[in-house]
């Protein structure tokens, strides 16, 4: 079941979604900086920040696939193929 969060960032245009990634990198640098020289009074924050960075690529790269055309994701099915390939042997 979806979060709310992840709710959230399907109404997001394309354009608002990769200023928010910027956005919440540099926020991510920053806590990591401070937390470094003077502490972080919630340090899990760090984490939260993290997994809100991993969620904001995940639906950038899910609206690439999802304009991707036929002739694209066959061949991207051809070299994920042929990776699994070679982890096999």
């Amino acid at each position: 079941m979806p979060t709310k969060k992840t709710l959230e960032l399907k109404e997001f245009s394309l354009e608002d979604l990769k200023n928010e990634i910027l956005e919440t990198e540099t926020q991510y640098q920053k806590m990591k900086f401070d937390h470094a020289i003077k502490g972080l009074d919630d340090p899990l924050a760090l984490r939260e920040v993290r997994r809100d960075i991993a969620r904001l690529k995940t639906e950038l790269r899910g609206r690439e696939l999802g304009e991707m055309d036929s002739d694209a994701i066959a061949k991207r099915s051809k070299i994920r193929a042929r990776r699994a390939k070679s982890r096999k042997s």
